[in-house]
């Protein structure tokens, strides 16, 4: 356990660890099926009691599950991936190989995230040095530590070193990035800049997961229905608590279709009982100094924005709802802090969106309406178009590009006697 992560101060150390890393890659090819036998004992091994405390554990063990990732590795890598077999191409073969040592900068301000982006490598043979944030330090060892005591065979923990250092040390992020073969980079501007900006090898493959914004749509006639308002009022909380609303993928915003006759405020009432709800099943901890003055800045200036405005919420900082009109999307608050805008037609505002935003989760009466947004937002620039309940949901393409193949080699074998 203690040569998988590790408390780095030195860039020789960093350059060791991936030595030490291409040396044992070079030595064994992994095969997909090999990697799922592993992430299935792995994904049974976080579901225990002292587990369910870090957020998104929940994803990160259907994510792990070989019914989730089977498919997906078909549909990026072809038939036969799984058992690692060449494929027939016409008058050639195609086989997935890594790329090499593939280096991880997620986000610190998601739990899970340095596995969860280190999974991905893993399906493609990689070998992995994943940055660990110090904030992360304690819930990765907790999750890693399942991982030791899952792969029995050290299939997979013989490919991965974690390294925990400080942000602001730029000579060992460089260190790292010399180092690697690949990249996946998780964050916002400043940190996604910084990184992509290190001495990377030439033939060094990045894939960068910037910071963007994701919002929801309702309809007229689903909001509008008393049948299934409770129901969709659960989806929304559901979607807005995870991660503390701090993924790219939580919804900010949550647009509403007008309808004569009926008053959102009654929607916003029971959208209120279903975060009570959420907030007793999954009450915050703690919250940061910071972000307790940021909520009570938004809500304030809401209120003071525009007299039509309204704002519900607690005591205390646990949610936020505030209610108006228009399509423009406020700066995100964040802290369970959800905006509802009350709009004309979702067609016309989704017209209005653009590549800022990552995921829009909807709810239409009209299947033919729905596929008719879903045309205009993905023009728009918009990744992943979700059923409202389902925006976390950790399905490849993400922001639009295939997670395990982009880490990969796609050989192609032309044979010379035919």
């Amino acid at each position: 356990m203690n040569d998988l992560i590790r408390n780095v101060d030195t860039p020789e150390e960093i350059t060791a660890a991936a030595a030490e890393l291409r040396q044992g890659a070079g030595a064994n090819e992994i095969s997909p099926n090999a990697t799922l036998d592993v992430f299935e004992v792995w994904a049974a091994a976080l579901g225990t009691p002292e587990m369910a405390a870090i957020p998104g554990i929940a994803f990160l063990r259907l994510w792990l599950r070989r019914n989730t990732l089977e498919p997906i590795i078909a549909r990026e890598l072809g038939p036969g991936a799984l058992d690692g077999k060449w494929m027939e191409d016409g008058r050639a073969q195609l086989k997935a190989y890594p790329v090499g040592v593939v280096g991880h900068w997620p986000a610190g301000n998601i739990e899970i995230q340095p596995l969860l982006s280190m999974t991905c490598a893993l399906l493609g043979g990689n070998a992995c040095l994943v940055r660990i944030p110090r904030g992360l330090r304690d819930q990765t060892r907790q999750l890693i530590e399942k991982l030791v005591q899952s792969d029995t065979n050290r299939v997979l923990t013989r490919q991965v070193r974690l390294l925990v250092f400080d942000h602001e040390r730029l000579d060992l992020h460089r260190a790292m990035a010399q180092s690697v073969d690949g990249a996946m980079i998780w964050g916002g501007e400043e940190a996604v800049t910084e990184i992509r900006s290190l001495p990377f090898p030439h033939w060094a493959r990045l894939a960068v997961f910037g910071p963007r914004i994701s919002v929801a749509a309702m309809d007229a006639a689903s909001w509008s229905d008393l049948a299934v308002r409770e129901a969709l009022c659960r989806r929304i909380a559901r979607d807005v608590w995870q991660f503390d609303q701090q993924a790219c993928s939580s919804p900010q915003v949550l647009f509403l279709e007008k309808k004569e006759g009926h008053s959102a405020g009654d929607f916003v009432q029971a959208l209120r009982a279903a975060f009570e709800t959420e907030n007793r099943i999954h009450p915050r901890e703690t919250i940061p100094a910071a972000l307790t003055s940021a909520i009570c800045q938004a809500r304030a200036s809401w209120l003071l924005e525009d007299v039509a405005n309204s704002a519900i919420f607690p005591a205390g900082p646990e949610w936020t709802i505030l209610l108006g009109q228009g399509s423009e999307i406020p700066q995100p608050t964040e802290g369970k802090t959800l905006t509802i805008l009350e709009v004309n037609d979702l067609l016309e505002t989704a017209a209005k969106l653009d590549g800022n935003v990552q995921t829009l989760g909807l709810v239409l009466a009209d299947p033919e309406r729905e596929s008719a947004l879903a045309s205009v937002a993905a023009s728009r620039g918009v990744d992943r178009i979700v059923q409202l309940g389902r925006m976390h949901v950790f399905t490849p393409p993400w922001d639009g590009v295939d997670l395990i193949r982009i880490m990969v080699r796609m050989v192609r074998h032309v044979r010379s006697v035919q």
